[in-house]
């Protein structure tokens, strides 16, 4: 199995149990009392169901009956003719209907007891549905009653998180303008007493000032036009790699073939227990991804297509990680 794989899985089985913390109590409710009135309604359909074959099996009954007194009326006919062999005929026929009947009234019988049984179940299970209905809304207005005050007590407090990033901002915001005072009162109080341009070795006037700094914006521009040039296509497609506990890096479409062969060796290795392989290629592994990729900036976070182990990820988290069960 592929360590790149199986690191994925990993990651996504943490990825669920997130999702997991953040249910809303609310959906969750309403979600069982819909599966509560399905059930609900499967059972009557089923009430339906058995009634309509015991029905049928009524129909048939009345059906075998007619057929047994007209048998039994051809027979008195047939004898009244003399025609003693068709009257045992006919009633020969007529006894075969009633064994006939008396199975459907043992099967419609059967029918009317698990008629009478579903219709107990499914008045059971529509109390058992209205109950919960209602602690479902309870507990619902409750649930809402203490997120609402929740909220308000954080806000009041200041403890919320939202609240808490302002009180960060706003002391931050405080600490850099007073700063900002402290190094403009500095700065005026050094061009004022002429001491700003006297700091430093080989100290020049203004018009040397003005000259540099013209130099300096040139250079600037140079090397501006130059970035804009080479950012003017589009990034090249590649592979984006992330190292567990490092950055992310973008790796060619050439290097992938290099990418799969690190990985079946760190999956042979692993599975032969081979500490010292494991480390080596584990080792080079990252030094190849560190030395052919592009590192990718903080701001420039990216769906990783391959997670590749940390450096200090032993043979034994390794192992670990590939015999953890795959993500459904």
């Amino acid at each position: 199995m592929s360590v790149f794989k199986r690191m994925s899985d990993v990651v996504q089985q943490k990825l669920n149990a997130v999702l997991d913390k953040n249910e809303d109590p609310n959906q969750a409710l309403d979600f069982a009392y819909q599966k509560q009135l399905e059930s609900l309604q499967q059972v009557r359909r089923n009430v339906a169901d058995v009634l309509t074959a015991e029905k049928r099996l009524e129909l048939q009954e009345a059906q075998l009956k007619q057929s047994a007194d007209k048998l039994n009326a051809q027979a008195q006919q047939a004898l009244q003719q003399g025609r003693e062999d068709l009257a045992r005929l006919a009633l020969t026929r007529a006894q075969t209907a009633q064994a006939q009947i008396a199975g459907l009234d043992q099967q419609i019988q059967q029918m009317k007891d698990q008629e009478q049984k579903l219709e107990l179940t499914a008045q059971k299970l529509q109390a058992k549905v209205e109950a919960f209905r209602t602690q479902k809304e309870t507990i619902k207005a409750q649930y809402s009653a203490a997120q609402a005050s929740t909220k308000i007590g954080e806000a009041v407090t200041g403890i919320s998180e939202q609240m808490a990033d302002v009180s960060l901002m706003v002391d931050r915001a405080q600490e850099k303008t007073t700063q900002m005072q402290a190094r403009a009162a500095a700065i005026d109080q050094l061009v004022d007493s002429g001491t700003l341009d006297q700091i430093g070795a080989g100290s020049s006037d203004d018009i040397q000032r003005q000259l540099d700094a013209a130099s300096t914006t040139s250079n600037v521009d140079a090397q501006l036009a130059l970035m804009k040039a080479q950012l003017a296509g589009q990034l090249p497609a590649g592979v984006v790699v992330r190292i567990q506990g490092d950055d992310q890096y973008r790796l060619s479409e050439a290097d992938h073939a290099q990418l799969d062969t690190y990985d079946k060796d760190l999956a042979r290795e692993i599975n032969a227990g081979d500490e010292a392989a494991f480390r080596g290629t584990l080792t080079e592994l990252l030094a190849f991804v560190r030395g052919k990729g592009t590192k990718l900036g903080g701001s420039e976070t990216l769906k990783s297509d391959v997670i590749l182990p940390a450096d200090d990820m032993s043979l034994a988290e390794a192992k670990d990680i590939m015999s953890a069960p795959a993500a459904s």
